[in-house]
């Protein structure tokens, strides 16, 4: 029997983010889902080294790869629309569990079980509901980098996004204290030249 998951993940290049942006790069869902794995390992590392915490970084990074498979399914809905209203909100996320459930379908019997905490985000503890948490604050902190890269040369079309975005993460910050080191350590360098970034003697 074949089975079909990952020759559908790998359809995630496929999906286009910002639809109703003018973007001046286009980023699609693969490229995102990297750096939030990136960023949600990184968190986690913080949330253990600073905050005596005991987080599975890995798995953070795991589910950052697969927080948005869905979309594979439904397409990615811009956000102005998805969170409208509660209606169409709970009705989309209703979506998106069908559309998990369906990828799931696509795996055998003995592998689908490790897939599934992960696509549905399904906390055992405490501290693996917090490391979901922190994935949430990853894709945040992504789609702001997002903003801040596409404001260098198009700042109109995505100030608004900044701001909205830029919100919702100090928001996020409050309760996540990582997320905040992240803003404070991490997020200045973006953007910068690559002979700055790699010039030792900068400092």
């Amino acid at each position: 029997m074949d089975y079909h998951f990952f020759a559908t993940v790998s359809r995630m290049k496929y999906i286009e983010r910002w639809a109703l942006m003018r973007s001046s790069r286009r980023e699609n869902l693969s490229e995102h889902s990297l750096e939030v794995a990136m960023i949600a390992h990184a968190l986690c590392l913080i949330g253990n080294e600073r905050f005596g915490r005991h987080l599975n970084a890995e798995k953070a990074a795991l589910a950052g790869l697969y927080h948005d498979v869905s979309e594979i399914i439904t397409g990615d809905m811009p956000t102005p629309v998805k969170y409208g209203n509660h209606r169409i909100r709970d009705s989309y996320k209703e979506v998106e569990a069908q559309a998990v459930e369906r990828l799931l379908r696509q795996l055998p019997d003995d592998l689908r079980p490790h897939y599934e905490s992960i696509l549905k985000e399904t906390a055992s503890d405490p501290e693996e509901a917090y490391m979901f948490a922190l994935v949430k604050g990853a894709d945040k902190l992504s789609a702001l980098i997002k903003c801040m890269e596409e404001m260098q040369t198009n700042e109109k079309e995505f100030a608004i996004a900044y701001q909205s975005t830029l919100a919702k993460v100090e928001e996020m910050a409050e309760t996540c204290p990582e997320i905040r080191v992240y803003l404070t350590e991490f997020l200045p360098s973006y953007g910068e030249a690559l002979d700055t970034l790699l010039d030792e003697e900068a400092e």
